[in-house]
């Protein structure tokens, strides 16, 4: 018997809060910071005790640059608090307190204090999540904030930090054109409202120039200083490491944990932040101990042990990425390229706000299965994703759950392959719960 595929769990005791939390929700999302700012009053503003804050914005590899900073600080000894979203399993992955999650009881105390201090009037979850983070984080100290923007930037609950450290943008394309607008440069322009007047701004390689052009017109009207790939840095990849250019000066680096290639730019761009960010040195070594340190889970990640990996049989391979838009798409696409001595299988699954053609027009695969994301109102029929493969001449039949997709993915090879589910962060954290993963 296939072992059932369950929902992420979360503490129990925090589920009743969060539930509560997500019924206020206004009629209508408006991006707007004033329901933020009206319960951080409530709440004695916590953001403005903070430590130095690192706020990063982008559309893929913002988390990934986050994570590589966070093992750079934290292998230099300081104590760095992390704010990222959304989650994969538990909730709790959201909000790291001087490099540990949150504890079960701090999150209740704090959640219950975010919606006590609410009173009930309308608010986002994000914002409310938001808002509870930026709470724990003025109880607990620790040197430097790492905060990841939801959606967008200019008007995402994250950018209520006047005066940050630094900030950062990593790659910009398209995505959650319904809220940011259709066009490159409307979209960068939403990310590039984290700048802030004579606050240092690492630039992420950006492929399109629009995106770039767009950021350095809002940048020169506030006076920001931007510290740009292409211009003032550079970073090339190349057999088994990259080299990150600047001044005229190149220092080489090894191919960071994290599969992919496309990570060495993420990698680069943290690297990047720690040479602009000022008051925190960190020792030599610590940059290359931390590129093989680096925790991201649901990034291209083998899954090796676990309830859904050793249900295959011997010399599969079972991986997982939660890419879920045309640029994460094309990076993927580009390190399947390398993946020639087996062929590959996808489990795929999207949500009803992407166009799966968009997706896995960009992979070349052998087939697979599609599958629902369990528990996700949101999700797409996985018929939905079986007609769109079709029409792109892929056979992925829809499989009733993650475990009958492995398993028959599995069963009908003639040889061992490897199998890669994908599509959706949501799958992939159903995935991560369904092998039993543990996330710390």
């Amino acid at each position: 018997m296939n072992p059932p595929v369950t929902a992420p769990p979360s503490a129990e005791r925090a589920d009743p809060v969060l539930d509560r939390l997500k019924r206020l929700h206004p009629r209508t999302i408006d991006l707007s910071l004033d329901r933020t700012y009206r319960l951080l009053a409530a709440l004695g503003n916590p953001h403005r005790r903070l430590p130095p804050v690192v706020h990063v914005a982008g559309t893929n590899g913002k988390g990934s640059t986050l994570a590589y900073l966070r093992a750079f600080l934290e292998g230099a000894g300081y104590r760095v608090h992390a704010y990222t979203s959304p989650h994969l399993v538990r909730f709790h992955e959201r909000i790291r307190l001087a490099g540990r999650l949150i504890t079960d009881d701090h999150l209740v105390a704090v959640l219950e204090a975010c919606e006590a201090a609410n009173a009930g009037q309308p608010v986002t979850f994000f914002e409310a999540t938001t808002c509870t983070a930026f709470l724990a984080f003025a109880e607990v100290p620790a040197d430097i904030v790492l905060l990841e923007v939801g959606l967008g930037g200019r008007l995402d609950s994250t950018n209520v930090i006047d005066r940050p450290a630094l900030t950062a943008i990593t790659g910009i394309a398209f995505d959650h054109m319904a809220f940011l607008g259709d066009r490159i440069e409307a979209i960068a322009a939403e990310k590039a409202g984290i700048l802030k007047p004579g606050i240092p701004a690492v630039i992420g390689p950006q492929k399109f120039p629009a995106a770039l052009g767009a950021i350095e017109a809002i940048a020169a009207d506030i006076d920001a200083p931007l510290f740009r790939h292409g211009r003032e840095w550079s970073v090339t990849v190349s057999g088994d490491g990259f080299a990150v250019g600047e001044a005229g000066q190149s220092r080489r680096f090894a191919l960071p944990r994290l599969a992919g290639r496309h990570q060495a730019e993420n990698a680069a761009t943290a690297i990047m932040c720690l040479d602009w960010l000022t008051g925190f040195p960190v020792p030599p070594g610590t940059v290359e101990r931390g590129l093989q340190a680096v925790n991201w889970p649901g990034r291209l990640q083998r899954l090796e042990r676990g309830v859904l990996a050793e249900m295959l049989p011997a010399g599969w391979e079972l991986w997982v990425d939660a890419g879920h838009n045309a640029d994460a798409a094309q990076a993927l696409a580009a390190t399947l390229a390398d993946w020639r001595d087996k062929p590959l299988d996808l489990v795929f699954g999207m949500l009803d706000d992407r166009n799966p053609r968009d997706f896995l027009g960009l992979l070349r695969v052998r087939g697979g299965r599609t599958v629902t994301i369990a528990d996700e109102p949101r999700a797409l029929p996985p018929e939905n994703c079986r007609i769109a493969a079709a029409e792109l001449g892929l056979d992925l039949p829809v499989a009733d759950s993650l475990a009958d997709a492995v398993a028959q993915i599995a069963h009908s090879a003639a040889a061992p392959g490897r199998i890669l589910i994908t599509g959706s962060l949501a799958l992939v954290g159903r995935a991560l719960a369904a092998n039993a993963t543990v996330i710390d």
